[in-house]
């Protein structure tokens, strides 16, 4: 009988004997493994059996404990590049004398990742071969968590082993999660990067002050940059930067999507193709054609003087745009560069025409959530569309055909690059030699 396919992301259990241990790790020891569809991301070769197996036998017990303690970074952490991120993120890291799989978890707040990567042979011991990158709605991630976690319990208690430690972790996330405050607070310390109640306490109080003044969203981004937050990044010195070095905009003046046909929901695409979506509006709707965008023009879009994109000053940590009243607004710029401002002017024009929420506040930071990766994908199709990138490359992909591409449409080399990245025209680690 042919094995039935599942329609999304699971944990399988195949429970064994074990002669040692703890009660819970004997409980629940046997063949753990992650599947999609047909895709086994723990698939492997067993050097002492000498055959290729699904899933590893590994402490399911241990599994579940490490997700529950690691849940809330699980979920909402974007990718980063801090010493303790691993530790929240790779299975890697969870220990307890097992070869686990060499697998990575995170999310971008809307979809999370599941990567697997091959490992070397280690002395007739597990080597996972799967190289394989699965992406779902957190939602499933959810889903998928609470069911494995909830098998794993119904082991024990089958065992009669009650009242563990992955109880208490578990009880409290449920807890935690359904409580709006608490769970306000383990997001916010999540994309902080911090694990539960050890964020500072001064940082965090800041920002959820804030969220009344500037919306829960943009505090989000706000957290998720890291490096921005604290004392002098309080809605008062946001407010005092964007007087003293803001550039004045016109939200009358400004462009705005007249229909959003094909303007998807969060979490059903990409962020890149989200962002690309969005810009092919605006280059349609606003009649611009396929060329470059002159400085005037896209000061014109954004509802900003042109001489905005002219200055060299150097600004904060983050550009941003912020609300002062229903028709006006000012922007920051971080780049003193005038390809990075037509950037990241480009990135506030795309976050406000895309995101949702009524925030006053449009922050162009450099993390990897959803809103900042749709934000980078809708200014680079904006500014550079990618159909004609690649018509005019023809497949030329060398350094000084890129440079010379971006020169014409007066973006990045990197933004030319990210753009053939993200259409599979070029590998990912490309963007790692700029």
């Amino acid at each position: 009988m042919e094995e039935a396919v599942p329609d999304r992301l699971m944990i399988t259990t195949d429970w064994a004997g074990l002669d040692e241990g703890s009660p819970e790790e004997r409980a629940c020891f046997g063949a753990i493994g992650f599947r999609w569809n047909d895709v086994w991301l723990t698939e492997g070769r067993d050097g002492l059996a000498n055959v290729v197996r699904k899933a590893p036998y590994v402490s399911g017990y241990h599994l579940a404990e490490w997700i529950a303690w690691n849940w809330w970074r699980l979920r909402w952490e974007p990718r980063a590049t801090t010493p303790d991120w691993a530790f929240s993120h790779h299975l890697s890291t969870i220990g307890h004398g097992y070869v686990w799989p060499n697998i990575t978890v995170f999310s971008d707040g809307k979809r999370t990742i599941v990567a697997a990567k091959p490992t070397g042979d280690q002395d007739g011991a597990y080597r996972y071969i799967s190289d394989a990158v699965v992406i779902v709605p957190s939602s499933i991630f959810e889903v998928m968590i609470d069911e494995f976690i909830e098998v794993v319990q119904a082991k024990l208690r089958a065992d009669s082993i009650a009242d563990t430690n992955l109880d208490v972790i578990w009880n409290e996330v449920i807890s935690e999660r359904h409580d709006p405050v608490l769970s306000r607070r383990r997001r916010l310390e999540a994309l902080l990067g911090k694990d539960p109640a050890e964020a500072d306490e001064e940082t965090l109080r800041s920002l959820i002050e804030s969220d009344e003044v500037f919306g829960e969203t943009a505090m989000d981004e706000i957290a998720a940059a890291r490096s921005v937050v604290g004392e002098k990044f309080a809605p008062g010195h946001l407010k005092e930067i964007a007087d003293r070095h803001g550039h004045e905009v016109s939200l009358r003046d400004g462009f705005d999507l007249r229909y959003r046909p094909d303007i998807h929901e969060f979490q059903e695409i990409a962020a890149w193709k989200l962002g690309a979506d969005a810009a092919k509006l605006v280059r349609q709707q606003a009649g611009l054609g396929t060329g470059p965008i002159s400085d005037e023009r896209l000061a014109s879009l954004a509802g900003v003087a042109r001489k905005a994109l002219n200055e060299r000053d150097v600004g904060p940590e983050m550009a941003y745009a912020l609300d002062t009243d229903s028709h006006s607004s000012r922007v920051v710029f971080r780049s003193k560069w005038k390809t990075g401002r037509r950037f990241e002017l480009a990135r506030m024009l795309g976050d406000r025409l895309v995101s949702r929420g009524g925030d006053r506040l449009f922050p162009a930071t450099q993390s990897y959530t959803y809103r900042q990766k749709m934000q980078r994908s809708f200014a680079a199709e904006l500014l550079s569309p990618f159909d004609v990138v690649d018509e005019e490359l023809d497949g030329d992909y060398s350094d000084e055909a890129q440079q010379e591409l971006a020169e014409r449409f007066e973006v990045s080399p990197f933004t030319i690059r990210t753009l053939l990245v993200n259409h599979g025209r070029i590998d990912r680690e490309e963007l790692e030699r700029l």
